[in-house]
């Protein structure tokens, strides 16, 4: 009886690796952004606190997952990216609108809230396009190498 062991081959590609620390990255830069988005301006958001602490913890978890080369929740990550940049698309106006007199301020200026918030739209892009370029170079695929076999030497189940 051979002894057989299951190799990753797509995954020791120099190209998956970067690709997966790419999308790790952008996660995780994802969730601090609106973390700091959220804290910064806290007194002028209307309760939606708490679904931004939802959506940075489920951008975290998802960036572990990556990590541990789970490609599946690639597509949502894709997904969730874009119905986040188009809410951030839609909300980095209204930051620029509240620099004005008579407005009350938020923790951090409005307008460095604005351009956060507008940063956080390409971020959100790049995410989604380096998702799907993951998703592509199929992280799952097993191979059976027979360890008895010449090194090199690759043997089919």
């Amino acid at each position: 009886m051979a002894d057989t062991v299951l190799v990753h081959p797509n995954r020791d590609k120099a190209e998956s690796k970067a690709t997966k620390a790419i999308v790790i990255l952008l996660l995780i830069a994802s969730a601090a952004l609106i973390l700091i988005i959220t804290i910064g301006g806290w007194s002028a958001l209307q309760g939606a606190q708490i679904v931004s602490f939802v959506y940075a913890a489920i951008l975290l978890g998802m960036a572990f997952v990556v990590s541990r080369w789970n490609r599946g929740v690639l597509p949502v990550a894709a997904g969730c990216a874009i119905l986040f940049s188009v809410i951030a698309a839609v909300a980095g106006p209204a930051w620029f609108d509240r620099d004005k007199a008579g407005f009350h301020n938020p923790t951090l200026d409005p307008s460095i809230l604005g351009l956060l918030t507008l940063i956080l739209v390409p971020v959100q892009l790049l995410l989604v396009a380096f998702a799907m370029r993951g998703f592509q170079q199929q992280w799952n695929v097993e191979v059976e190498v027979d360890e008895s076999a010449p090194p090199g030497q690759v043997q089919p189940a």
